[in-house]
């Protein structure tokens, strides 16, 4: 998907479904050369990814970026090691106070290029409750039939 440069590598369409998201965040990572280029190519997966604050700093917990050359990756490579997110003080002190805040969470929404540069976009979210997911899933039924019905006409 290709619109104003931007071109998304990965997306984490479940955290729609699972959370409702209260605000979103875009960052960059630090990441090592092999990694970028394993995340250009598509190579990446945050699904059961989550971001925590440590010490003031923000990071990427459990997101799997594969090696993009296997043989000629470091031995110590660690595909789902900690990155760290870039972000300004000011979001950060903003992300610390509204994660005290009773079952919110930061959780991954997708990772993107613009420009060339490796963003993600964090979102800050509150955990929905299972008659909220069915709800959701009845909407979406719903609508789809409202659809078919148009199109048949």
């Amino acid at each position: 998907m290709i619109s104003n440069g931007v071109k998304t590598l990965a997306q984490n369409k479940k955290a729609f479904f699972d959370f409702k998201i209260l605000e979103k965040f875009q960052a960059g990572i630090s990441l090592l050369g092999h990694e970028v280029k394993a995340i250009k190519t598509g190579r990446v997966s945050i699904l059961s990814a989550y971001v925590m604050v440590k010490n003031g700093q923000v990071f990427l917990v459990n997101a799997n970026i594969p090696p993009y050359q296997p043989k000629n990756t470091p031995k110590d490579y660690n595909p789902k090691r900690d990155r760290q997110l870039l972000l300004r003080k000011k979001e950060i002190k903003s992300l610390i106070g509204r994660k005290k805040e009773l079952g919110l969470t930061l959780i991954p929404l997708k990772v993107y290029t613009i420009r060339g540069l490796v963003k993600i976009e964090i979102g800050l979210a509150k955990g929905k409750k299972k008659f909220d997911k069915r709800e959701a899933i009845k909407k979406r039924e719903a609508e789809m039939k409202i659809k078919r019905a148009m199109s048949n006409r």
